[in-house]
């Protein structure tokens, strides 16, 4: 069975992985973002990803608990 994967655009060319998270839903507050990404439960393209800062662009693959998202512009 295939994962659906949404298209979220943020509206630019690059934003903070802590900041995807929220903007896209699949976190809801920053420090959740936080725990979750020093924890190690997000991936990005595939990899888990721990810098928070980490600069995401058009095509990354963000996934957190099942669902994954990719950054448009």
């Amino acid at each position: 069975m295939a994962t659906s994967i949404d298209d979220i655009s943020i509206g630019g060319e690059m934003i903070r992985l802590g900041q995807f998270l929220k903007y896209s839903g699949l976190i809801d507050t920053g420090g959740d973002a936080k725990e979750a990404i020093i924890d190690g439960y997000v991936n990005v393209n595939g990899e888990e990803e721990r810098r928070r800062g980490r600069q995401l662009h058009d095509g990354d693959l963000v996934s957190f608990e099942g669902r994954t998202v990719r950054v448009r512009p």
